[in-house]
C-alpha cells in the first residue's frame, strides 16, 4: 500500500525549468551501467568455470566465485528494465523473495526425476526461474538438503548447469546492452523512450525503487512484526550475505544518486549525506543474516537502518525529483 500511494503521489508532472539531460543520461550508461554488467559477466565466466573445475559444496574455489558474482548482481539489480526484463532474465538470475517455497521443490524435483534438462544450456533455460540463478545455486552448495544427494554425478551436474545458466544470462545482459545503451542516451524515434525526460524518469524510478526494496523488502521481511519477527526470511541467510546484500545496494545506488544529481550540488550534498549515514550503519550493524531482529537490542539496531535507508528516499522524493522536474511513476515493484 506504502508503494501504491507513493507512486500516486508522485504521478503528478513537477515544474522544472528545462534541463540538458543528455550529459547525465550518458554518464550514467557509460560510468554505471555498461561497466556493472561488464563486470557481473566477467564474474559469472569465473564462476562457470569454477563449476566445471570443481562442483563439490565445499569447494572454496566455487563458494568464492559465487560470493564474487553474486556481489556484482546486487550492483546491478536496481536496474529492472530493458534487457534485464527481457525474458524474466532478472528473475532467472535472482527469484527472491520466494514466498512458497519453490526453489526448493524446483530443485528437489529436478533431483528426483533425475530431469534431463540439465544436459544442455537451452534445456535448462526452459525449466522453472526458481530452480535457476544464484539462490538455487546457494541451496546446493550451502543448503544440507542440497549439498549432498544419493546421486553425486546428477548433483555435480545441476550445480554446472545453474552456474552456466547464470553465466549465459549476465552475458546476453551485457552484450543487448551494448545496443540498448543508445536508446537512452539518443531518445525519440525508434528509442524505447520517447525524450530525455523519459529516460531520466527511468534511471529515477531505479533509484527510487531500489532503496524501497532494500527498506521495506531485505530489512522489512526479516523484521517482519515486533511480535512475530521472520529473520529466516532474510536475503540469502543461507551464505551469511543478507547484510552484505544491504550495503552493497546502498553503495550502488548511491553511485546512481551522485550521477543524477551531478548539476545539482545542494541536492547532491544531502544525497550523500542521508547515504553515507545509512552505509555507515550497515557497516557497523555486524550481524551478517540480520539474525538480530529477534531481539529487542538488536531489532532496533535493524530499524534504525531501514529508517536511514527512508531518509534518503524522502531527500529523493522530496529534493531529486522536483529539482530534476521528473517523478518515480508507477512502481517497477509492482509491476505497473
Amino acid at each position: 500500500m506504502r508503494a501504491v500511494l507513493l507512486a500516486c503521489a508522485l504521478m503528478t508532472p513537477l515544474p522544472a525549468t528545462a534541463q540538458d539531460r543528455g550529459p547525465i543520461l550518458t554518464d550514467v550508461v557509460e560510468g554505471h551501467i555498461l561497466p556493472g554488467y561488464a563486470r557481473l559477466s566477467k564474474a559469472t565466466d569465473a564462476l562457470s568455470s569454477a563449476a566445471q573445475w570443481d562442483c563439490a559444496a565445499t569447494s572454496p574455489e566455487l563458494r568464492a566465485a559465487y560470493h564474487a558474482a553474486f556481489d556484482r548482481w546486487i550492483a546491478v539489480s536496481h536496474l529492472r528494465f530493458g534487457p534485464s526484463e527481457a525474458d524474466n532474465r532478472a528473475f532467472a538470475l535472482a527469484f527472491w523473495p520466494d514466498t512458497k517455497g519453490f526453489t526448493p521443490k524446483a530443485l528437489s524435483g529436478l533431483i528426483a526425476v533425475q530431469d534431463s534438462a540439465i544436459e544442455t544450456p537451452d534445456g535448462f533455460a526452459e525449466t522453472s526461474v526458481a530452480g535457476r540463478g544464484f539462490f538455487a545455486l546457494e541451496m546446493m552448495l550451502y543448503d544440507t538438503a542440497f549439498m549432498e544427494t544419493e546421486d553425486e554425478p546428477y548433483r555435480c551436474a545441476l550445480v554446472q548447469a545453474i552456474a552456466v545458466d547464470i553465466n549465459r544470462n549476465a552475458k546476453v545482459i551485457d552484450t543487448d546492452w551494448a545496443s540498448y545503451a543508445n536508446q537512452i542516451t539518443t531518445t525519440g524515434g525508434q528509442s524505447a523512450f520517447r525524450s530525455d525526460d523519459e529516460a531520466m524518469q527511468e534511471l529515477y524510478k531505479a533509484l527510487v525503487t531500489g532503496l524501497e526494496f532494500t527498506a521495506d523488502t531485505r530489512l522489512g521481511r526479516p523484521l517482519g512484526a515486533f511480535d512475530r519477527p521472520r529473520p529466516k526470511r532474510a536475503e540469502a541467510r543461507r551464505s551469511e550475505r543478507s547484510l552484505r546484500h544491504v550495503e552493497l545496494s546502498l553503495i550502488a545506488l548511491r553511485d546512481l544518486a551522485a550521477r543524477l544529481s551531478a548539476d545539482h550540488p545542494e541536492v547532491a550534498s544531502d544525497l550523500a549525506k542521508a547515504f553515507g549515514k545509512a552505509i555507515d550503519r550497515a557497516q557497523r550493524l555486524d550481524d551478517p543474516v540480520l539474525a538480530g531482529v529477534a531481539t529487542p537490542q538488536g531489532r532496533l539496531r535493524v530499524e534504525a537502518l531501514q529508517q536511514s535507508i527512508n531518509d534518503i528516499r524522502s531527500v529523493a522524493t522530496t529534493e531529486l525529483g522536483p529539482t530534476l522536474g521528473i517523478n518515480a511513476g508507477f512502481n517497477a515493484l509492482d509491476g505497473d
